[in-house]
Parts: structure tokens; C-alpha cells; sequence
């Protein structure tokens, strides 16, 4: 199985997901075995009232990391899809990206399940979490 590279990741990025998600300027920074790690910029656009990054940005940003995990965890893509996905909110970040880390902790037949983390660039601390579950379609 050949392992999935930042630059494969970011070619998965551009050919798989809509135009307003590749918008939002995702680059994978890291992949691993069972992992990927995307960076979120910082963009005014992607700020809400009060100068905090959108909690929509975010889980947008945590479901296109999942498909780059669980590619690397498969040693390619294929057609998948979220069933379910969970987040929670613990800080706001203003002004700094964001590095999304998703990890696969069970890859099976038809599911696998995602933690993800999400983290200012710079700070260990969480701004959110998200948990995530994707039906693999082939």
C-alpha cells in the first residue's frame, strides 16, 4: 500500500469536493498512517459577528479532514460519504488558522469512525472537536 502524501491529499481536495468547500483555502500539512492534518487560514470572510472564525467553517473544515484520513488509512480515495458528525465548541479563535487533525480509530468493511481535533496554529488547546462517522461506498 503506498502512503498518501500532503500532495496527494491536496490533489484529493481538489478533485473531489465542491468548489465553495476548496474555497475555504484547506492545504493537508501531514498524513500519516491513520491520520491527516489540514490547515484552516485565517480569513475575514470566515469570521462571524463579533470577529470569531464561523462554527460552520470549522465543521466544514473537520468533514473534509475526515476524507483525507480515512484515504490515508485506505492508501487512496473512494467514494464515501458523512452519516453523522458531532462537534463541540470550546473557544473561539480570532485572527490565527487553524490545523485540523483527523484521525481514523476504526476502519471498517462499510463504516469508519474519525476523531478530529482543531487547534489555533501556535496553541495546543482545542477550539473544537468534532467526531465523525462516513459510509465507504466502494
Amino acid at each position: 500500500m503506498t502512503a498518501l502524501t500532503p500532495a496527494g491529499g491536496d490533489a484529493i481536495l481538489a478533485a473531489n469536493f465542491a468548489p465553495w468547500v476548496r474555497d475555504l483555502g484547506l492545504a493537508v500539512v501531514g498524513t500519516g498512517d491513520d491520520h491527516a492534518t489540514l490547515r484552516l487560514p485565517w480569513s475575514d470572510r470566515l469570521a462571524r459577528e463579533g470577529g470569531a472564525l464561523s462554527g460552520q467553517a470549522l465543521m466544514a473544515a473537520a468533514d473534509t479532514a475526515t476524507v483525507v484520513a480515512i484515504s490515508a488509512a485506505r492508501g487512496g480515495y473512494g467514494p464515501m460519504t458523512t452519516v453523522q458528525q458531532s462537534t463541540s465548541f470550546q473557544r473561539p479563535v480570532v485572527g490565527a488558522d487553524v490545523l485540523v487533525t483527523a484521525r481514523v480509530s476504526k476502519l471498517g468493511r462499510t463504516l469508519a469512525f474519525v476523531d478530529v481535533t482543531m487547534a489555533a496554529d501556535g496553541d495546543d488547546r482545542a477550539v473544537a472537536q468534532a467526531s465523525t462517522v462516513y459510509a465507504l461506498l466502494s
